[in-house]
């Protein structure tokens, strides 16, 4: 019924919001809907009419905003703590390089630098086989490679180990 006593063409009831249709009633259903929307479920807002409540769309388009920043950050602090595990690593075996050549060169006597067993004559490495490849490859395209040293030889005979051709630069 309108103010005039005649009947509305359109008649429409207005409910009282209660747990059902409003879950901003109350401080808990409020957090559990804001946790929906977190998850992709806007169906907490689905009672409002977004043409209707700009303020609504204003409220979604920040809290998304904000949100990706946030994981954003996250995502870029976790990242920053593992290189700064890698560099901390690497700064150590740095280190502890430095502490043996100052050890060997000012704290060693002569006759102890000649020890064989401390000492080597030859030091024997693993390396893999098709990253050596690779990285003489790279090397050999950038021009680096025949540069006039006194291991000749010895590049020659590890190319020939790899199986790797001089005259060929590329692939």
């Amino acid at each position: 019924m309108l103010e005039n006593g005649t009947m509305d063409p359109n008649p429409y009831m207005i409910q009282t919001p209660n747990e059902n249709t409003n879950m901003f009633i109350s401080y808990k259903t409020a957090l559990f809907a804001m946790y929906q929307f977190l998850t992709g479920d806007s169906s907490a807002l689905s009672n409002w009419s977004y043409l209707n409540n700009p303020s609504i769309v204003i409220l979604i388009v920040l809290f998304s905003l904000l949100i990706v920043v946030y994981f954003m950050n996250l995502f870029i602090g976790l990242l920053n703590m593992a290189i700064d595990k890698v560099n901390d690593r690497i700064s150590y075996l740095t280190h502890k390089a430095e502490l043996l050549a100052e050890i060997e060169l000012f704290y060693l006597l002569p006759h102890h630098r000649r020890w064989k067993p401390w000492f080597p004559d030859m030091i024997y490495y693993y390396a893999n086989t098709d990253k050596a490849r690779e990285e003489i490859k790279i090397l050999i395209n950038k021009g680096q490679w025949k540069t006039p040293s006194k291991d000749h030889k010895m590049k020659r005979k590890l190319l020939n180990v790899l199986n790797i051709d001089l005259d060929v630069k590329k692939d």
